[in-house]
């Protein structure tokens, strides 16, 4: 299913498999002036591309190369000729998807994408009316980009931001980079977030400083339990509870024992580390 919805002058595209009429696990993309940035998963591409006949597409950008994100760009580039850039990184992964092979519940979810070609993308994208910085925010994958519109203050995050209470975590990511991304995205105090499960954040600026400060506080308690000889198991038990119903449809690729993982073995400089007074 794909909903669509009118934000000024961005047009957000929501999109989720069904299972027996049931939308299940949301992500989005976004036009605006020209500009179509994420395409959606497998399963939707066919509404996508209906969705946005009224639309004039002159290019596309992925935030990053996983499946729920670039599945779309073949259609929409044969469909309007147009470029899909992309952080080099992505591009591999952008034309020989299958070469990456996807997990049973990836795909499930969100099905194996097509083949597209990609060009990296540089440090900004000028649309006719605006003028987008590209920003590096890696941790939720290596390839991850942000767009920012400095004079709009539109921030298109991706998946660099998610909300919430994190309490789990995929095998590949890296949560210190994550925080290191947050950081960076603060610093440019937007105005609007269009992230990448479509919910839309107006003056993010407060979500984005409470996320960093829980992400913080959680590797300091992790770093003194550690210290104390805890086991990795009993660190995440103590913090995080039970493990979340996603640790087993996913066969733990997406857990609390990876969150508490990276914790301790990302961090950076961790023989030097020093938990805060």
């Amino acid at each position: 299913m794909v909903e669509a919805e009118q934000i000024g002058g961005v047009r957000k595209f929501r999109m989720a498999r069904t299972f027996a009429g049931h939308a299940v696990y949301f992500t989005a993309a976004y036009w605006v002036d020209g500009l179509m940035v994420d395409t959606g998963c497998a399963y939707t591409v066919r509404e996508l591309v209906n969705a946005v006949n009224d639309l004039s597409i002159d290019l596309i950008i992925n935030t990053h190369s996983h499946e729920d994100h670039v599945a779309g760009n073949a259609a929409l580039q044969s469909k309007f000729k147009v470029k899909v850039f992309a952080h080099p990184a992505a591009l591999p992964v952008l034309s020989s998807p299958r070469d990456h092979r996807l997990r049973p519940y990836q795909r499930i979810m969100w099905g194996n994408p097509t083949p597209s070609n990609g060009t990296a993308i540089g440090e900004v994208i000028e649309t006719n009316n605006h003028r987008f910085e590209i920003i590096h925010t890696p941790g939720h994958s290596q390839d991850h980009i942000c767009l920012f519109e400095p004079l709009k203050g539109w921030l298109f995050s991706g998946d660099a931001y998610v909300g919430g209470r994190d309490r789990a975590l995929r095998l590949d990511y890296n949560i210190w980079l994550i925080i290191s991304s947050l950081k960076r995205m603060a610093s440019l105090k937007p105005k609007v977030l269009f992230p990448g499960s479509g919910s839309i954040r107006r003056e993010p600026l407060g979500d984005l400083v409470l996320k960093i400060s829980y992400l913080e506080e959680m590797g300091e308690k992790i770093f003194e339990l550690e210290q104390k000889g805890w086991s990795r198991r009993r660190i995440r038990r103590k913090l995080f509870g039970i493990e979340m119903p996603i640790a087993y449809y996913t066969l733990g690729h997406f857990s609390g024992k990876n969150l508490v993982r990276s914790y301790i073995e990302d961090r950076p400089g961790r023989e030097n580390y020093l938990p805060r007074p």
